[in-house]
């Protein structure tokens, strides 16, 4: 289950709002209860409508999704190397060398 930030940030997307500050805009709260998370909307401070459960719920695939490729961008990235690195690797191995390892790790770390 997608968190519900990301679940708002894809119905602001989807609805003209393009940036999302959740110390200001929209503020959310969890008040655990025996344990279990419920986490819900404070306060909306955005010129949109606040959307209701059965949106949010709407956009969950989406969101999923989101969440599922950015575990994977995050994985690529630390694979990658930092720039220096590749670059290093570029001169001395080689463009094609580089190119090769790069595309093995998108290959072993697919998005969606």
């Amino acid at each position: 289950m997608a968190n519900l930030s990301t679940k708002i940030k894809i119905w602001c997307a989807n609805n003209g709002v393009a940036d999302v500050d959740f110390m200001k805009d929209v503020m959310l709260q969890d008040d655990m209860v025996d344990g279990v998370s419920n986490p819900y909307i404070k306060e909306w401070n955005l010129d949109i409508a606040q959307p209701t459960e059965s949106q949010l719920n709407g956009v969950e695939n989406e969101a999923n999704k989101l969440e599922k490729n950015n575990i994977v961008i995050a994985k690529r990235k630390n694979l990658y190397n930092s720039w220096d690195k590749q670059l290093e690797e570029i001169n001395e191995q080689g463009l094609d060398a580089w190119k090769e390892r790069i595309a093995q790790i998108k290959t072993d770390n697919p998005k969606e």
